[in-house]
């Protein structure tokens, strides 16, 4: 999501590494793969699309599925995007970048959201063996080791996702949001957050922390991105295929967890709950509330597919959808 990106370039210190130069994994699947993430894709609604228009009466609904890192591919997608939606009344985006930037001026006198301020840090909730093997990794990342031992576990997850080489690029937190935040902005139109930075941090932070350690070190090998994982997720993106995003990052994340099937859907299951199921569910409170204007929606491509997804919900509040161009 866009504000765990963000936090990430303004907390974590600057990486050695190169540009991101992955390649695309679906061209390696094997066959049985490629059957598996078939299988998983069928049946979900709204696999496919980054933009959708959701009417009803005099209420009109850009739904614009995003990428919250940067892809040069975006430029010639906003100007497409741009003639339609200059003509909002309003746009809505997870959190505002004005609300993200004061939630980061709070962060300078307050680090108790993303960090560990008071108490036992990750070694001492760690076991010896699980800790070197994370420091090692987090090292890799460059986060050093004392810095990783205060992190939030949730946060901490949040941060093995993000390949290292995305920190040697300035521009690399300007995706799809981004770009249509300076869109509105050039425009005039009014912004709106659909949820508070305190709200979703309250969220991760609601579980005891000694799960978020299990689930951390459950979850190590599963949650690392690497170059070649980010360009598979940029790819299928710009060939709008978000579920397809979603699925093969659980075929994915199963193989490289060590985990049995079972155990793995147990933490697929909340992970899924917490950053998509809730989260929608929240915002179409807000959504539902937008009467008699035209409003752009823009929110991660992942929240807009399967039975959950803000598509489906739409449509059973009774809008008819439309796929329009991206």
């Amino acid at each position: 999501m866009r504000l765990l990106a963000l936090l990430a370039f303004v907390l974590l210190p600057a990486s050695v590494h190169a540009a991101c130069e992955g390649v695309d994994l679906r061209s390696q699947m094997p066959s049985e793969t490629k059957a598996g993430l078939q299988h998983a894709l069928a049946g979900i609604p709204y696999p496919e699309g980054n933009h959708w228009v959701a009417r009803k009466g005099n209420t009109v609904l850009h739904l614009i599925g995003t990428q919250h890192t940067s892809d040069p591919r975006m430029d010639a997608v906003v100007d497409r995007l741009t003639p339609t939606l200059s003509q909002a009344d309003a746009f809505y985006f997870e959190v505002t970048q004005d609300e993200m930037t004061a939630f980061e001026r709070a962060l300078a006198q307050d680090l108790s959201p993303v960090m560990i301020t008071s108490g036992p840090t990750l070694i001492d909730l760690m076991s010896e063996e699980d800790w070197t093997s994370l420091s090692t990794t987090l090292a890799e990342r460059g986060i050093p080791s004392w810095m990783a031992a205060k992190m939030r576990p949730w946060f901490l997850s949040m941060m093995l996702g993000i390949p290292p080489c995305l920190r040697q690029n300035p521009d690399a937190n300007r995706g799809m949001d981004a770009r249509l935040t300076e869109l509105a902005e050039a425009q005039g139109i009014p912004q709106f957050s659909l949820e508070k930075v305190e709200d979703l941090m309250a969220m991760f932070n609601s579980h005891p922390i000694e799960e978020q350690v299990q689930s951390l070190v459950r979850l190590s090998g599963a949650l690392q991105s690497s170059e070649d994982q980010l360009t598979t997720m940029a790819n299928a993106y710009m060939e709008e295929k978000h579920a397809q995003i979603l699925q093969l990052a659980r075929l994915q994340g199963l193989e490289e967890s060590g985990l049995t099937p079972e155990e793995f859907d147990v933490e697929w299951d909340g992970f899924e709950q917490q950053l998509l199921v809730q989260r929608n569910a929240n915002w179409m409170q807000h959504i539902l509330d937008i009467k008699d204007q035209t409003a752009v929606i823009a929110v991660g491509a992942g929240h807009l597919s399967d039975d959950y997804g803000l598509l489906a919900q739409l449509h059973g509040a009774g809008y008819t959808l439309t796929r329009a161009p991206f």
